[in-house]
C-alpha cells in the first residue's frame, strides 16, 4: 500500500485479486480488508479496470507489463486518507505534563498525520467515545469461517526413534452456527495451514463466502521482500474456491471473538481429556480427537437452545458453496533470480528457462510434480519435478544456439554428417578421431572441417579429403591449406597412401661402398 500512496501502482498479482473479489460480489470494505490495502485504492483501480473494459479472466491472459500499459499512470489517483491510531495518544495522555496540543504538535513534525488541532481534538474525542460501545455481531449463514491455532499443543513421540514433536491443533469455526473442525498437525507450516484449510472445508461439505484467519502476517504471508503481504499459495487456494480471505484487523479483538471461544472449546473439550494419553503419529492424535469433536458439536448450547450440528443443519449447511469437483493441488511460490547459465534452483535442483531470461527476477511454483515459472504473469517454463540434488533439467529450446550446438557434438554426429558428404570426408573424420586419446579431443578440428564446408561446399572438401587421405594428411589445418591454394582442383599424382621407394639404373646401391 506504501507503494501506491507514491504513487506508483499496486503488484499485478494484488491488482487481479482486487478485480477478481469485485466481480465475485464483494464490496470494497471487504476487498480492502483482503487485500490489505485502502478503499480508496480498491475504489480506483475498480473505476480503472471498468474504463478499459478489463475482466478478471482478461487480466489472466495479459503480462503484468501488459496491464500496467492499460491501467495507464497512477499519478492522478486520489491517494487514501491515513488511518489514525489513537490508542499510542490515549496511552500517552496518562503521562504527567503531557497534553493533546503537545502530542499533535509532535506528531505534525513527524509527518504522523496532516490535521488541524481542532481536527486532531475532534478524531480523538469520537474515538475515544466508541471505545465502550460494543456491537454484537450477526453472521449470517454460509458468510464467514474463522480459523486460528490453539495456544496448547500436544506432544507426539515418534515409537521407533524417541523422537517429541509439538503437535498444532488447528481450529475453524462458522460464524453464524458456531460449528467447529478442529485437527493436528505437524507443524504450522505453509502447507499444513492450506491443508488445513482444505479439510475444514471438506468437513463442512461446503464454502464460505469469506475466511477469515487471526493474523495474516504472522500466519501466512511469505516473507518476500519483492511482493510483500501477499501469499500467492494462499491465493490460488483461494481463487480455486472462489473464496475471500479477510484477515482480522490488528488490534480488533471482537473480529477474532468467534474462533477464540472454539479455540477455548476445543482446548477444554479435546485437549483437557487427552491429557494423560500418549500418541505415537499425528494420525493417531486425530482419530482420538474426532469422537470428542463430534460430541462437542452434538452438545446443546445453552444460549441458543440447541447444538451447533443442529444449528448448522438450519443456517449453514444449504447457504455454503458447492466444493470444486477438482481438488486443490498445493504449490509453494518463490520468487528467483536467473543465473548466468538461465537456471533457477529449487530445493538444489536447477531448471532452465529461456536463455533471454538471465538476470531477471522470475516467480518459481513449485508443485509435488511440476515447477513452473513465470515472468509477468506469464508462464515461460515447465518441467517435471525431480528429487535429484545437484543436477540440471535442462530443455533444448531455452538453450542459446551456440550451446545447443556444443551440446549436440559426439563423435556419432560428426560421423553421420562426415558420411553426408562423401566417403573421402568420413575416412578423414574417422581417421582425426583414431589420431586422438579422447574423442573430445577431435571436436575443435571437426567444428573447423565443418566451417570449410559451409566456406568452399562438400564437393570441393571431399576433393580435399581425397587428397589429403592419398597423402596421408590429416587435420584442419591440411585441409584448409588445401582448399586456400585450390590443390583440391588438380588430379591426384599418387594414389596410393604414403610415397612409394624410387628404382633407377643411375640410383647407386648398398655395395657400390663396400
Amino acid at each position: 500500500m506504501s507503494g501506491h500512496q507514491q504513487g506508483k501502482l499496486l503488484p499485478m498479482v494484488k491488482f487481479r485479486e482486487i478485480i477478481r473479489l469485485h466481480e465475485l460480489g464483494y464490496n470494497q470494505t471487504e476487498i480492502a480488508r483482503s487485500c490489505v490495502v485502502a478503499r480508496s485504492t480498491v475504489q480506483d483501480y475498480v473505476r480503472r479496470a471498468s474504463a478499459k473494459g478489463l475482466s478478471y479472466e482478461q487480466l489472466q491472459t495479459m503480462s503484468d507489463g501488459e496491464a500496467q500499459r492499460l491501467l495507464g499512470k497512477q499519478n492522478d489517483a486520489p491517494v487514501a486518507a491515513k488511518q489514525l491510531d489513537f490508542e499510542p495518544v490515549h496511552r500517552e495522555l496518562s503521562r504527567k505534563g503531557v497534553t493533546l496540543s503537545l502530542l499533535w504538535q509532535e506528531g505534525v513534525s513527524r509527518g504522523d498525520w496532516n490535521l488541524s488541532y481542532g481536527q486532531f481534538c475532534r478524531r480523538y474525542g469520537q474515538w475515544k467515545g466508541h471505545q465502550k460501545l460494543s456491537m454484537r455481531q450477526h453472521h449470517k449463514g454460509g458468510e464467514k469461517v474463522f480459523v486460528d491455532y490453539c495456544g496448547l499443543t500436544v506432544d507426539v513421540t515418534d515409537a521407533s526413534t524417541g523422537e517429541v514433536i509439538e503437535a498444532q491443533i488447528f481450529v475453524a469455526c462458522l460464524g453464524a452456527s458456531n460449528y467447529t473442525y478442529a485437527e493436528a498437525t505437524a507443524s504450522q507450516t505453509l502447507p499444513n495451514w492450506i491443508g488445513s484449510h482444505q479439510r475444514a472445508l471438506s468437513f463442512f461439505g461446503g464454502v464460505p463466502k469469506c475466511i477469515v484467519p487471526d493474523n495474516l502476517k504472522s500466519g501466512i504471508t511469505d516473507p518476500c521482500r519483492y511482493e510483500p503481504g501477499v501469499n500467492r499459495s494462499y491465493q490460488d487456494f483461494a481463487e480455486h474456491y472462489q473464496v475471500a480471505i479477510v484477515p482480522a484487523r490488528p488490534k480488533a479483538p471482537r473480529d477474532k471473538s468467534k474462533v477464540e471461544k472454539a479455540v477455548q472449546e476445543v482446548e477444554r473439550q479435546l485437549l483437557a481429556p487427552l491429557r494423560h494419553r500418549q500418541f505415537s503419529s499425528v494420525g493417531e492424535l486425530n482419530v482420538a480427537m474426532r469422537p470428542l469433536l463430534d460430541k462437542l458439536n452434538a452438545r446443546q448450547m445453552k444460549s441458543y437452545g440447541c447444538s451447533r450440528l443442529d444449528l448448522f443443519e438450519q443456517v449453514d449447511k444449504d447457504a455454503l458453496a458447492p466444493l470444486p469437483q477438482q481438488p486443490f493441488v498445493f504449490a509453494n511460490w518463490k520468487t528467483a533470480k536467473v543465473n548466468l547459465d538461465y537456471h533457477v534452483e529449487v530445493e538444489r535442483h536447477y531448471y532452465s528457462v529461456p536463455y533471454w531470461y538471465v538476470r531477471h527476477q522470475v516467480m518459481v511454483k513449485a508443485s509435488e510434480h511440476l515447477i513452473e515459472v513465470f515472468a509477468e504473469n506469464q508462464r515461460i517454463a515447465v518441467h517435471q519435478r525431480s528429487k535429484s540434488r545437484y543436477r540440471h533439467s535442462t530443455l533444448p529450446h531455452h538453450m542459446p544456439p551456440e550451446h545447443w550446438a556444443y551440446k549436440q557434438q559426439s563423435k556419432a554426429t560428426f560421423t553421420a554428417w562426415a558420411a553426408q558428404v562423401g566417403p573421402q570426408t568420413q575416412a578423414q573424420v574417422e581417421t582425426i578421431f583414431t589420431a586422438k586419446t579422447h574423442e573430445e579431443q577431435a571436436f575443435r578440428s571437426l567444428k573447423g572441417i565443418q566451417g570449410l564446408a559451409r566456406r568452399y561446399g562438400h564437393e570441393r572438401l571431399e576433393s580435399a579429403c581425397h587428397r589429403a587421405n592419398v597423402l596421408a594428411m590429416t587435420g584442419y589445418q591440411r585441409l584448409k591449406r588445401i582448399l586456400q591454394s585450390d590443390a583440391d582442383q588438380t588430379p591426384v599424382l599418387i594414389d596410393e597412401p604414403g610415397v612409394p621407394s624410387l628404382e633407377h639404373d643411375n640410383v647407386r646401391g648398398m655395395a657400390y661402398y663396400n
